[in-house]
């Protein structure tokens, strides 16, 4: 409307005219208003739903999804084996355990999937281990037995038979390893610290090497600074031990001809490291490498490697592994060393 037109209207129509004009940008001012705080509240629905631990699908009546979250998007084969019929139920898929939710709301369908793996895992652990506990101690009385007769037998036996109680005694000494370990493993790692030589540690791991059955040819090289460390020598020794025990089972299960094992010990990052290199099968399954009771080798029991990772951590470490070149390694912070 031109300046013209507002001449030729009376007064009174010309401040409606002017009322109505200013509604209209107020009602715009408040739309516009409402529009911002609405792509708020999506935008804050929207990171509500990311930070949820859970997979959250939210599903139109033809069961296409309406909105889910990043969670959900990766399990999208875990939405498609969900039964809608049940409101809350557990689901077994691919080797992971779910508690499923289902919500009818309006005309859509919200559903949300919890992993519980690690606390089915957790509850499996505890059930196993109280077993193992209790089997360990039955065991333990008599393999002391049988451990000194076998001693007395050494003592008393022909030269040319000895080769033969030996043999026996390393495979009892393994029955004793692994009836320590379960225990330990099972009461919780504590912590004896003293001060001692790391290069102590060569010794122990020379007398682990000829206390162990195995028929490889198997090069071992232990390289240890002459570095003063105040820490539990007997439990560290036991993680060396199953490092070099889980080195030499894989240079067997390869089948080649030979092998080595090497240890290297170095001071770097205000740390103190470990590594144990081999050059035996690669590892299977690298996911449950430190998971209790699970082994994916012809010998063992599983718990070595679980095991050491409770020591290294109870002593402020870390315990891991890498691919290439094939090493498991742990650190120890510098403030251990005296």
């Amino acid at each position: 409307m031109n300046d013209e037109s507002l001449k030729n209207l009376d007064f009174t129509n010309k401040e409606t005219l002017e009322a109505l004009i200013e509604q209209t940008y107020v009602i715009e001012n408040e739309y516009n208003a409402l529009k911002e705080s609405f792509a708020s509240l999506q935008q804050m629905m929207s990171e509500i739903v990311e930070v949820l631990p859970n997979a959250l699908w939210v599903l139109n009546k033809d069961k296409s999804i309406h909105l889910q979250n990043q969670l959900g998007k990766e399990n999208d084969e875990l939405l498609g084996a969900i039964d809608l019929s049940k409101a809350h139920y557990e689901l077994e898929f691919k080797g992971h355990f779910f508690v499923v939710k289902n919500i009818s709301y309006g005309d859509k369908f919200i559903i949300q999937a919890t992993d519980i793996s690690a606390e089915k895992r957790n509850e499996r652990l505890a059930s196993m281990g109280s077993v193992a506990a209790h089997l360990a101690h039955e065991i333990r009385n008599p393999i002391g037995s049988i451990s000194l007769l076998v001693s007395t037998l050494y003592e008393r036996s022909e030269l040319k038979n000895k080769h033969i109680v030996l043999e026996m005694q390393k495979a009892i000494s393994r029955v004793e390893r692994i009836v320590n370990s379960t225990l330990l493993f099972t009461k919780g790692v504590h912590i004896n610290a003293a001060p001692f030589k790391l290069c102590e540690l060569k010794d122990e791991c020379e007398a682990v090497v000829n206390s162990y059955n195995f028929n490889a040819k198997i090069d071992f090289e232990f390289d240890f600074l002459d570095l003063e460390l105040n820490a539990d020598k007997a439990l560290l020794s036991l993680v060396l031990q199953n490092l070099i025990y889980n080195g030499i089972d894989a240079i067997e299960e390869k089948e080649a001809d030979c092998g080595k094992i090497c240890i290297k010990t170095s001071v770097e990052n205000a740390k103190i490291w470990v590594k144990v290199y081999d050059d035996g099968k690669e590892i299977a399954d690298e996911k449950a490498v430190f998971e209790a009771f699970k082994t994916t080798k012809l010998k063992g029991n599983g718990l070595g490697l679980s095991l050491s990772k409770e020591i290294i951590n109870a002593h402020g470490g870390e315990l891991n592994f890498s691919k290439e070149p094939k090493c498991f390694y742990f650190a120890l912070p510098l403030s251990k060393a005296c």
